[in-house]
């Protein structure tokens, strides 16, 4: 039991902070991310055991994070905070130039479905293959592939100034 137990502590030090990561662009908020990445781990933390065993954990840990978010989204009533993009058009200092980029890809995710947004989420913010988040969200490989496009023609729509900045290929 000790060495399980060293095993998820060095786990949870390793990925910890790219699985908080993952929520926040799921929730959009640090402190829902926190919480979200924290359920997830205690969900794992009584299978490591039989999620070592599989294998990589990465992918059950991923899977169980977004189940746990749309848990939290279907059965608990959340307001839907959209920050106006109207707000960064303003002219910006170079050395602040990354942060409205990062405030403006906040608000447009934010905005988007939640199963667009964590499609988007898996596959250009943690890099991980159609197949994978396929995987991860319980759907097809078909159904990631639309999610994506459509999730990136809104994105095209809801800010516009980031076109010439993000390099998304369809």
């Amino acid at each position: 039991m000790d060495a399980d137990r060293q095993s998820f502590e060095a786990y949870v030090q390793a990925r910890g902070p790219g699985l908080s990561r993952h929520a926040y662009l799921l929730t959009g908020d640090h402190h829902l991310a926190e919480d979200l990445a924290q359920q997830a781990l205690l969900r794992v933390a009584g299978r490591w055991k039989r999620v070592v065993a599989n294998g990589d954990p990465d992918p059950y840990v991923r899977r169980v994070l977004y189940h746990q978010h749309v848990s939290w989204w279907r059965w608990r009533y959340r307001r839907v905070r959209e920050t106006p993009l109207d707000t960064i058009d303003r002219p910006v200092p170079d050395e602040a130039d990354a942060v409205a980029v990062s405030l403006a890809v906040r608000a447009a995710l934010a905005r988007l479905a939640p199963r667009q947004r964590a499609a988007i989420v898996l596959r250009y913010f943690g890099d991980l293959s159609e197949a994978q988040i396929a995987e991860t969200l319980g759907c097809q490989v078909g159904t990631v592939k639309s999610q994506l496009r459509d999730g990136l023609a809104r994105l095209r729509v809801l800010a516009p100034e980031l076109a010439g900045r993000l390099e998304v290929q369809s």
